[in-house]
């Protein structure tokens, strides 16, 4: 089937390379002419296992190919998908603006070429509502037969690829259910559970998934708060309840919060479109206060040691929201790095894949190092932002060696905290002993 993906960004750039991979011709349409240039060059914007390989594979054959006209993305393709960013509002509202002017080019192109039975899909994180907005927009521009599908993505960071070929479950969303077909036979070739429902109920469930996993990782981390005030250890917790198959062992690691593209933003956007509809998501206020007092709790960690940050030397290990991923958005590193330079401490970083990301977002004052036992010479305090596994193997003994003050906040719980002790380190995790 011929299919046109509008956004080269994170979602679209994996949604069009697996849909090609999958047998389809895909053409991916982007108004960042630079993005554009680069892709047609073989340079891919982002980090992501096995995306570089089904570009160049697609392209090779034919089946990919990426363009910043939509009327050339629009001219062969029957199936649309909406894959643009979606980004948070002061007041926690998903801003839709670019969804609204990637519907409005698309119903004007349906009309200049005189288009038949068309199908616009969502597959960016859009509020309920968002389809029949969508159906409104495009209906203002062009007078034909389409509809209007919701198939939520759900995706994460640094498995994106396998995800989107190998889901746990397919979902499609339509009132018109010959779409809802269509945009399912598209995943013919994968073997997942398929869940057809409304329009309404699809946009509903992609937040509700991403809301409930974030509601597990802050009552891991309220849990690991009570756990350091009482002597138990947050882990054996973790396992204990996550062997209880009504649970479930999967998000609940203790640390310093959920971050970036999707947790934080969704979180905010279904609290506050739920307050648009008159009811008050308490629970999802709590999430959120909790996530934002684990970052918090690292500054409070190290000023039990230090009594002061200013003018100390600070190691931040980690950048990125989350291992195996050059990702930014929402970092708690991030975060904490601004919280200690407001307390006039001097950061030094590192990340194995975030650096030039992090740089465009943090101020010019944090110095940032070629490997950790490089920054950790005179340093005050070590912080474990990010859970690289590389991490674990580093020269604990050496690093110590050349510490000033042998602090170290593991906020990650990535390292043996005996071990650490043993080499003389003054140790912090989350939730231990």
């Amino acid at each position: 089937m011929n299919i046109s993906i509008i956004g080269a960004g994170y979602v679209g750039l994996v949604t069009g390379a697996s849909l090609a991979e999958l047998g389809h011709t895909v053409t991916v349409m982007d108004i960042d002419e630079e993005r554009i240039a680069r892709l047609d060059r073989g340079i891919i914007p982002i980090h992501e296992p096995g995306l570089n390989r089904f570009i160049e594979k697609n392209t090779g054959d034919g089946r990919l190919s990426f363009t910043t006209s939509t009327e050339q993305a629009v001219r062969d393709a029957d199936v649309h998908f909406i894959c643009v960013w979606t980004p948070p509002q002061e007041d926690g509202t998903a801003d839709l603006s670019a969804v609204r002017a990637a519907a409005r080019a698309l119903g004007r192109e349906f009309s200049a070429q005189n288009k038949k039975d068309q199908i616009i899909v969502t597959k960016s994180t859009v509020p309920v509502g968002t389809g029949k907005m969508i159906q409104k927009i495009i209906r203002e521009e062009f007078k034909g037969d389409y509809a209007v599908v919701s198939n939520p993505e759900f995706l994460r960071e640094g498995q994106a690829v396998a995800d989107m070929m190998h889901p746990d479950r397919i979902v499609v969303g339509s009132n018109n259910q010959g779409a809802a077909e269509v945009v399912l036979s598209l995943y013919e070739k994968i073997k997942a559970p398929a869940l057809v429902v409304d329009l309404e109920t699809a946009e509903m469930i992609k937040y509700a998934a991403n809301a409930f996993l974030a509601t597990k990782i802050s009552f891991i981390n309220e849990v690991a708060n009570v756990c350091e005030r009482v002597g138990a250890d947050v882990d054996m917790v973790a396992e204990g309840i996550g062997m209880d198959p009504r649970i479930g062992k999967h998000f609940l690691k203790a640390g310093i919060g959920y971050g970036g593209s999707c947790f934080p933003k969704d979180v905010r956007a279904l609290r506050q479109f739920a307050n648009h509809e008159g009811y008050d998501f308490k629970l999802l206020k709590s999430v959120i206060e909790v996530n934002e007092q684990q970052r918090a709790t690292v500054v409070e960690k190290l000023l039990r040691h230090l009594d002061d940050v200013r003018d100390k030397d600070i190691l931040v290990l980690g950048l990125a929201f989350k291992a195996h991923t050059d990702d930014v958005r929402e970092s708690a590193a991030i975060d904490i790095i601004r919280r200690l330079q407001k307390l006039g401490a001097r950061v030094r970083a590192y990340d194995p894949l975030a650096l030039i990301n992090a740089q465009r977002v943090l101020d010019e004052n944090v110095t940032y190092v070629r490997h950790p036992h490089d920054g950790s010479e005179g340093a005050d305090a070590i912080v474990i932002a990010t859970e690289w596994p590389e991490f674990r193997d580093l020269d604990w003994k050496l690093i110590k060696s050349k510490t000033r003050t042998p602090v170290l906040v593991d906020g990650r719980n990535l390292l043996n905290a005996q071990e650490m002790k043993k080499h003389g380190f003054k140790y912090e995790g989350v939730g231990r002993k």
